[in-house]
């Protein structure tokens, strides 16, 4: 066993920066990988949204977050992270982040529903590895972090109803007792328990499952972000056509040509992405295809202005300044997670979450583009804060659990991820739903591999959430009930209790 002060757990947006604000009080960051590409903070290509133009400002950042959330949004939560939106951006321009400005200034782009210019790139699409190399080059060379890469999180560890660290498997395949008077959770999303997604393998939902586990309150898991514009060439994970192309002028069009989307909403191919999710798949469900084109307003810029999309591409066989890019929704990120408050606290003591794995209420049914990477800073440096002003001593860690050292049975994998796309993904229906659970269930039961179960019950979550909201709104489309209601104009908790409950009650 081994104590540290403060147990960050993932090496992603959120864990960094949450890292570095806490110094320098001493840290100790576990990540399943290596810091150094493992996280999807790395993948993100758009930016950092910000009111950082004198004719912009928080309150109608603000505004705009509240809009594309489709009614749950947290209206006092979002106001105060748009609020902090610029100094956190000073922040990052600190540790060495190269955004784009001229002159001085910050020359921001627009993305899907936003009514301004707003969001802080680096080189067109490559922000989120920027930030990353700049955090991760900042985290080596501070010494109150420590790194320890290549521990995948298995449970958290409790004590009279308080989190007191985290148990782990090393690379060895030897589980280790990490304990702490704080744990942070920065574990990411659940993007990869779908078939298609944008995400990377270590995003599988591990931390919201480890915190439901131990009692945590779940909020908003049934809203699934699908990103319309995934580079549909056969890649898993899917490379994702950042929306910022779609804000300088791309658009999307059919096998034929025809530009559906602006027959289904006034905003054609900036309405919101759950718009633009469902008209996409609809084009493909009914044998049209989908592409993005971009021949027209990027051209023969394309591999300057947007290089990481002009290369994924070319990989494919794809050359965008000459032919339209094949596009298909994609898992992308999930609003729901771990339910916190405004200062990032969960609802265990002890435990904090940021980033995806955290349900902070400035999603709501459907992120604003580019809020993400936002929210991870913001509510990071609040953690931060809140946890400096405590003077908290960790408690003896309970006796270990059995130990299942077996890596997960890939055909359950496969399976998992399959059930999660056709029944728990951009169209849903009480029949799939009804469906998944059954699945899902059983694949929990048919293993003993934690990193599986985990899984299954995040996938869980999920799809009782989903049956539980007997309407549509945002992100969350049910077929058999495709209006939304405004008795429901709410978020949803849930614990995993409750979620069983709900999915047992479905099958009988």
């Amino acid at each position: 066993m081994t104590q540290t002060p403060i147990l960050i757990v993932g090496g992603g947006l959120a864990g960094l920066f949450c890292a570095l604000k806490l110094a320098p009080r001493r840290v100790r960051v576990l990540t399943p990988g290596s810091i150094d590409e493992g996280a999807a903070s790395f993948w993100a290509q758009g930016g950092v949204a910000a009111a950082v133009l004198d004719t912009d400002s928080p309150e109608r950042h603000a505004e705009d977050t509240l809009k594309a959330g489709a009614g749950i949004v947290d209206a006092d939560v979002t106001l105060g992270m748009a609020r902090e939106a610029r100094a956190r951006i000073e922040d990052l321009l600190s540790y060495g982040v190269p955004f784009d400005r001229a002159d001085g200034k910050f020359t921001p782009s627009r993305e899907a529903a936003h009514s301004e210019r707003r969001i802080v790139r680096v080189k067109g699409d490559t922000a989120g590895r920027a930030i990353m190399e700049t955090l991760v080059a900042a985290v080596r060379a501070t010494p109150s972090i420590e790194l320890l890469e290549g521990f995948s999180a298995q449970e958290l560890l409790t004590h009279d109803g308080r989190v007191i660290g985290l148990r782990a498997r090393g690379r060895d395949g030897l589980l280790r007792d990490f304990l702490s008077p704080a744990t942070v959770l920065a574990t990411g999303g659940i993007g990869h328990l779908y078939r298609v997604t944008t995400n990377p393998k270590e995003a599988r939902g591990i931390g919201l499952a480890m915190a439901a586990r131990a009692g945590a309150l779940v909020a908003d898991a049934e809203f699934v972000q699908f990103h319309p514009t995934a580079i549909d060439i056969g890649v898993d994970p899917a490379p994702l056509a950042t929306e910022s192309l779609r804000g300088e002028g791309a658009i999307i069009v059919d096998r034929a040509g025809h530009r559906f989307m602006a027959e289904i909403d006034p905003a054609a191919e900036l309405a919101p992405r759950d718009i633009v999710a469902r008209g996409v798949f609809a084009s493909i469900a009914a044998g049209g295809g989908a592409f993005l084109d971009a021949r027209a307003t990027v051209g023969a810029e394309f591999p300057a202005r947007f290089p990481t999309v002009y290369a994924s591409c070319m990989a494919g066989g794809v050359d965008p300044v000459t032919a339209p890019i094949p596009i298909a929704p994609a898992a992308h990120y999930h609003m729901g997670g771990v339910a916190t408050d405004a200062r990032g606290r969960t609802s265990l003591a002890g435990l904090w979450a940021a980033g995806e794995v955290a349900s902070t209420g400035v999603h709501g049914a459907n992120r604003l583009a580019s809020n993400s990477l936002l929210e991870a800073v913001v509510f990071a440096a609040r953690i931060a804060n809140d946890i400096g002003e405590q003077n908290i001593e960790a408690a003896p860690a309970p006796a270990p659990s059995p130990d299942a050292a077996d890596a997960p049975e890939q055909s359950l994998v496969d399976e998992l991820r399959d059930v999660m796309a056709r029944d728990v993904g951009v169209i849903r229906d009480a029949i799939g739903l009804t469906r998944a659970t059954r699945a899902i269930l059983r694949i929990e039961a048919a293993t003993a591999n934690a990193q599986l179960r985990n899984m299954a019950l995040t996938a869980l979550l999920a799809a009782s959430a989903a049956l539980a909201r007997r309407e549509s709104r945002g992100a969350h489309f049910r077929s058999d009930f495709p209006r939304a209601e405004d008795a429901l104009a709410h978020r949803s908790y849930m614990t995993m209790t409750q979620a069983r409950a709900i999915a047992e009650g479905a099958l009988r």
